[in-house]
């Protein structure tokens, strides 16, 4: 009797070895190598390549250009977030928190795709038909073309897809199909990887396009092998808080399109609604006159969106002062204060710092670093900043306040939530046309601003 050959490959992070390790070399965490059967692979079948599948190699200009046809989704921010629609062919893999809305989001659209295209075929290995029947009569998504499947079995998938040759094929989620060819428990990394790669075979056999929903690990990735990440051809998270309302629909991966744009959408009773100006949302509960507040015109993708830094600094009790920052990267926030006690001479090496954007929203742009200072500036010396203005610009590391892109479309958002003055970079202003009933300030360096913020 020959020997079963096994193999130990870790979950997290997908690494294979034939020896057990308590630690993983490829990642480092422990206790994550487990034990698998090694699958030797047959003559004609799905690990060798059949000669009805065989290509010849083309020279790349003799390639037929075609522009790829977009399918939208019913929600405008998701089409933004994918690029102009939905690929036929593509395969989505969109990951999330338990609890923060993907299967309200999936099924939403999906009822949108069935009543445009054609039939949608809906596969919970979570849920049965019952469960997702109440959720979808809440969600108002009661369309006859969208067809639900509880099924965890991936061969009973795919002879459903061959029996109803849907146009959309929605998967809840990849962690709990699997393969019984495979000797591996649904989620492992085996399962897992040859669950994927035959739906990604499925979907550009059949230009079927195929969203997949992926669980995250507790610090956030998506769980299982890198390499799911690696074979699908858009990645998308969806991100928020239990105790807010909105979500953000932010791409890391997309072969179709840009990955800086993000989806607004709040959550509600009745399902998931866009946000078209996230702007409003972000600012409502702002107080005016408060010290350590200011607006800055951020950009997201082509999104210009505008929101509070909020800032706290207090004597510390502490030899070495706390640095605690959320929504902004601390390095940041340690580089500015910096430059702020070199260049403008604010004494803030024993003070304690917090800085927080208001809303939960992710700033990672270097046109955020002028609003950072004010505010900073602003709690130490107890001083409030006009609550009309709105500040953009880089700060570099000698004081000087350096040019940033897209300010017209910056300026424009500001001009429709009613703020009056932007301070921005001298650099900008030379070329720069404000729009009406916006008055322009222009500066070159920190102290200019400064002096704009306190005493203008």
């Amino acid at each position: 009797m020959a020997k079963v050959k096994t193999r130990y490959v870790c979950h997290g992070c997908g690494y294979q070895t034939v020896k057990f390790f308590g630690r993983c070399p490829g990642c480092g965490e422990w206790g994550t190598l487990l034990e698998e059967a090694i699958e030797e692979p047959t003559p004609g079948g799905r690990g060798w390549l059949r000669p009805a599948h065989r290509s010849d190699p083309v020279p790349i200009t003799e390639v037929p250009a075609a522009c790829e046809e977009r399918w939208p989704t019913g929600f405008g921010e998701l089409d933004r977030v994918l690029g102009g629609g939905l690929v036929p062919g593509s395969l989505v893999l969109i990951g999330g928190d338990p609890g923060i809305g993907k299967s309200t989001l999936l099924l939403q659209a999906s009822a949108q795709i069935a009543q445009a295209r054609g039939p949608v075929l809906y596969v919970s290995g979570e849920e049965s038909s019952r469960q997702i029947h109440l959720r979808a009569r809440r969600l108002k998504a009661m369309e006859p073309s969208l067809l639900v499947l509880p099924e965890t079995d991936l061969s009973a998938v795919e002879r459903a897809v061959e029996r109803i040759d849907p146009r959309c094929l929605v998967i809840d989620s990849i962690q709990t199909v699997h393969d019984p060819d495979v000797s591996s428990a649904p989620g492992s990394v085996a399962q897992v990887r040859e669950c994927t790669g035959r739906l990604l075979r499925l979907a550009k056999e059949r230009e079927l396009a195929t969203l997949i929903v992926g669980h995250v690990t507790k610090e956030g990735a998506i769980a299982g092998p890198r390499l799911l990440e690696h074979m699908v051809d858009a990645v998308v998270y969806f991100e928020g808080a239990r105790h807010h309302t909105y979500r953000i629909l932010r791409a890391v991966k997309n072969r179709f399109g840009s990955t800086n744009e993000i989806g607004i959408f709040e959550m509600r009773d009745g399902g998931l609604r866009e946000v078209h100006n996230p702007s409003e949302l972000f600012l409502p509960d702002r107080q005016i006159a408060s010290t350590g507040s200011a607006v800055v015109a951020g950009l997201e993708g082509t999104r210009p969106i505008l929101v509070e830094i909020q800032a706290l600094v207090a004597d510390s009790g502490y030899a070495v002062p706390r640095r605690t920052a959320s929504g902004i990267d601390v390095q940041r926030v340690a580089l500015m204060l910096a430059v702020l006690e070199k260049r403008c001479g604010l004494y803030l090496r024993n003070q304690d710092t917090y800085v927080n954007v208001a809303g939960g929203v992710r700033l990672d742009e270097p046109a955020v670093d002028l609003g950072l200072a004010v505010s900073l500036a602003s709690s130490f010396r107890d001083r409030p900043v006009s609550p009309r203005d709105v500040y953009i610009g880089e700060v570099g590391l000698t004081g000087e306040i350096r040019t940033v892109s897209r300010m017209e479309q910056r300026l424009g958002e500001a001009v429709k939530l009613g703020f009056q003055r932007c301070i921005v970079p001298a650099g900008n202003a030379r070329e720069l046309h404000g729009p009406p009933g916006m008055e322009i300030i222009a500066v070159e360096t920190v102290e200019a601003a400064f002096k704009a913020a306190f005493e203008g």
